[in-house]
């Protein structure tokens, strides 16, 4: 049965809180501790929470993401070497660069922490960005456009 969105929205804090006072090694150990709050708490629940938040996976654990990157900001400092961009299947966009800069605007969208996308690899000037949905490769999409235009 699918959590309400009150329940959500306490489980999400909570996880942000726990975070935020140290890494958590497994979505295991999350799951208790928001169970010993009091919160219902599965590991698909976490894991869709962890991927929604923006959490990153490190050597020591889960992180929440360095709250003082913007996003938009980071990709609005490639913003002059993107030259064009192209839905390539549900999952998949295509981003071209200008030559030889695929490499800095692939590692632009890595650190822009957006949680469409999954992952991504930056050729000489095109980057191929593996997004989460169809409709996560639509809200990539605006918020790259939405970067550029910075």
């Amino acid at each position: 049965m699918p959590n309400s969105g009150t329940e959500q929205t306490a489980r999400r804090d909570a996880i942000r809180e726990l975070l935020a006072m140290d890494a958590v090694e497994t979505q295991q150990d999350l799951v208790r501790q928001l169970s010993a709050r009091g919160l219902t708490a599965t590991q698909s629940s976490v894991s869709r929470d962890l991927k929604d938040l923006g959490v990153i996976k490190t050597g020591s654990g889960y992180e929440l993401p360095d709250s003082s990157r913007d996003g938009d900001q980071e990709v609005a400092s490639v913003a002059n070497l993107i030259r064009g961009r192209k839905a390539a299947g549900a999952n998949l966009l295509v981003v071209k660069t200008a030559i030889g800069a695929a490499q800095r605007v692939a590692l632009a969208f890595d650190r822009s922490g957006w949680p469409e996308i999954v992952g991504n690899i930056g050729g000489d000037d095109t980057v191929f960005v593996a997004t989460t949905s169809i409709g996560g490769q639509k809200r990539l999409t605006s918020r790259i456009d939405r970067a550029v235009a910075r």
